[in-house]
């Protein structure tokens, strides 16, 4: 079996005020449950004491092992863009347009339960003839619409894993044409100024209702708190 290829496993976080924060960063091996564990272990050590809420990733299945592992209180979130690239795989080019505003029909309705019926409605309209697509959306759906139980103002950073995908766009637009230029640690140093960089430029978590709430257990249901007039009275 041919060894793995490494690969620069990265951790953002946000602050109670919103600001994302580059937390981890780790050479590793994108499928690996320990290199996505020492990588946790080591944020944990450095000071996270607090489980996070909730964490959003691509289909690695290192890190979500891991991350049960490490926090195993931490709420799941899989990333949509990924879920629908991969689901659009499975049908022919042609049908694709169709399909993509079948997905959007989930992934961008207002409740739960719209999202759900919207969920349901896309299994029976392609189940018959495109069981693989229906399959790939369906596997670990509790995982899709976990965004739903936090505040509405930041469904748009917690369904997609985008913020990390902008910090390896950049990377990749500046490390290119040094490529095989660099030794393996300037590489990693030169990729790590890269991240703390973008990270800082990233949007911030709209910060209301505050993410102090959600820090305090307050509950939230459809992106709202559940007793809305007794927090903000508070």
């Amino acid at each position: 079996m041919e060894p793995q290829a490494e690969c620069i496993l990265v951790v953002l976080g946000a602050t109670p005020e919103g600001k994302k924060e580059l937390v981890g960063f780790q050479v590793g091996v994108r499928e690996s449950t320990q290199s996505w564990s020492e990588l946790l272990v080591d944020v944990r050590a450095r000071g996270l004491a607090i489980a996070p809420e909730i964490a959003v990733g691509d289909g690695a299945m290192g890190f979500w092992k891991a991350l049960e592992e490490t926090f195993p209180g931490t709420r799941h979130q899989r990333c949509w863009v990924h879920k629908i690239a991969n689901v659009l795989n499975k049908f022919p080019k042609s049908m694709q347009p169709t399909v993509k505003v079948d997905l959007r029909a989930i992934w961008q309705a207002d409740t739960r339960a719209t999202a759900e019926s919207a969920m349901d409605t896309f299994v029976k309209k392609y189940h018959a003839k495109y069981e693989k697509a229906v399959l790939c959306l369906t596997r670990d759906k509790e995982t899709w619409l976990t965004f739903y139980d936090f505040p509405g103002e930041h469904w748009e950073h917690l369904r997609t894993r985008n913020p990390i995908g902008i910090v390896f766009a950049v990377v990749r637009h500046r490390t290119v044409r040094t490529q095989g230029a660099l030794s393996q640690t300037t590489a990693q140093r030169r990729v790590f100024k890269l991240d703390q960089g973008a990270a800082k430029k990233g949007r911030r978590l709209q910060n209301a209702p505050p993410l102090s709430w959600v820090i305090q257990g307050v509950v939230f249901s459809d992106g709202a708190p559940e007793n809305d007039h007794e927090n903000r009275a508070a």
